[in-house]
């Protein structure tokens, strides 16, 4: 009959089970797919990062025997253009072991040798000259940087063909490039100077460093976890545990969630009126200058306070009502309860969350190149003011300053500032990691 029911089994499954099993399996699919194109995208990217940024950890160096006669040096410190002594020492000092070693070149004179030397260094001579008088009178093995378009031509950068048009090198350089290193003249070495040193000038791609962008970029990580821990922690704890839940709450709530989407550049624009024009300005705080990581800390600050906020009141949200009912049932007053019983087990999210809001700050550049902190040729930090208030520069402006520069070294070197600035921030990620499991607790 019609209207009896057909009996299922259990064991046995129909259409609308079939279906269903279909969907989960295909929905399995597009997760895996999904996980798939997302860590070949991310294998892509490390990759591509890490060859055109691994070249600028590598320098060129020149090495030859060189005296430096103390009349000559005397002689390149009583002119006006005091490096141009110097530089025709390494040029004579070059062109002497070429003729020591026998090496047939078209090259005519020591002066035809200039564009396979640094343009600093010259000054890096003439500091080691004056660093010890025992350097002079007597014959050293000195190493000294050869130029970018040398350099580049050893790591494939520069080619003969695309030599054609350059004003300075000539294919005979390069035929005497490939002599020297031959003999272990001229070889690549590791290049210390791009982890500690600073920028250069534009003439100067070989001998800049991300060493000073590293110390500006600490600086204002430093300023930015001194302002934002204790009032984005005392500001979570306030909305959360003790604020009256009425219009005003709810419109700060709204708008610390507007503030952490607000772009950066805004928070730029914020920091030049209120911190440089206003503070260093009409206040005229010394301190308050453009270019300097406390300015610089200070905006990022602003950028940073509503993400820490927000994860600090997620951090206290997860921690069970129980607790808070147990303090207070032995006695504890609603401070006591919150701070010696909530805020510890809260501990590890708030620190996750402050690490990973620095971590977010670490990458900014366009609050930074508001308020002027762009490349500085040197900056010497003498004392612990110095630090934050004297000129500096942040690490993605440094990377954003070199990317523009014309010469491929530059963006070789810009790629590897991406390195070093990755580096920082997997170990902020892995102090997060270390801090989270050092302070978690169980109940």
């Amino acid at each position: 009959m019609s209207g009896v029911p057909q009996k299922r089994s259990l064991l046995v499954a129909d259409s609308q089970l079939t279906k269903r099993n279909a969907a989960e399996s295909r929905f399995k699919i597009y997760g895996l797919a999904a996980i798939g194109a997302g860590l070949f995208f991310l294998v892509v990217l490390l990759s591509q990062i890490v060859m055109n940024g691994a070249p600028a950890f590598f320098q060129t160096q020149i090495t030859v025997p060189l005296t430096l006669d103390p009349a000559a040096v005397a002689k390149a410190e009583k002119s006006m253009m005091k490096t141009a002594g110097y530089r025709g020492m390494l040029e004579e000092a070059l062109w002497n072991e070429v003729e020591r070693g026998g090496i047939e070149t078209q090259l005519k004179s020591p002066k035809e040798l200039r564009e396979m030397i640094s343009a600093g260094a010259p000054g890096n001579l003439r500091e080691f000259a004056l660093a010890d008088e025992g350097n002079q009178g007597t014959e050293v093995r000195y190493t000294f940087a050869a130029s970018s378009r040398v350099d580049g031509y050893l790591k494939g950068r520069v080619t003969r063909e695309g030599s054609k048009d350059d004003k300075g090198i000539r294919p005979e350089h390069f035929d005497l490039i490939d002599a020297l290193v031959a003999v272990g003249v001229v070889e690549t070495r590791f290049n210390l100077t791009f982890i500690t040193g600073s920028d250069a000038s534009d003439v100067r791609p070989e001998q800049s460093g991300m060493g000073q962008s590293m110390l500006g970029s600490l600086a204002m990580m430093f300023v930015v976890l001194g302002v934002c821990l204790p009032i984005s922690v005392a500001a979570a704890i306030y909305l959360e545990e003790f604020a009256p839940k009425n219009r005003f709450t709810d419109f700060i709530e709204i708008n610390i969630s507007n503030l952490a989407a607000v772009p950066s550049i805004v928070f730029g624009i914020l920091a030049l009126a209120a911190f440089i024009q206003f503070g260093g300005g009409k206040l005229e705080i010394e301190a308050l200058r453009a270019s300097a990581p406390l300015v610089g800390g200070l905006a990022l600050s602003l950028m940073t306070l509503p993400t820490i906020i927000i994860a600090t009141r997620a951090a206290l949200k997860a921690v069970p009502l129980s607790i808070r009912e147990a303090a207070l049932g032995v006695g504890a007053s609603r401070m006591q309860s919150v701070l010696h019983h909530v805020l510890p087990l809260a501990m590890p999210g708030i620190l996750t969350g402050t690490i990973i809001g620095l971590a977010a700050a670490l990458g900014e550049t366009a609050p930074l190149l508001l308020i002027g902190m762009v490349a500085f040729v040197q900056t010497d930090i003498a004392s612990i003011g110095d630090f934050f208030t004297a000129p500096n520069v942040g690490m993605p402006a440094q990377i954003y300053i070199w990317a523009q520069r014309a010469d491929g070294a530059w963006y070789e070197r810009a790629w590897g500032g991406i390195i070093l600035l990755l580096v920082f921030l997997v170990a902020m990620n892995a102090i997060a990691i270390f801090l989270r499991r050092r302070f978690e607790r169980r109940w």
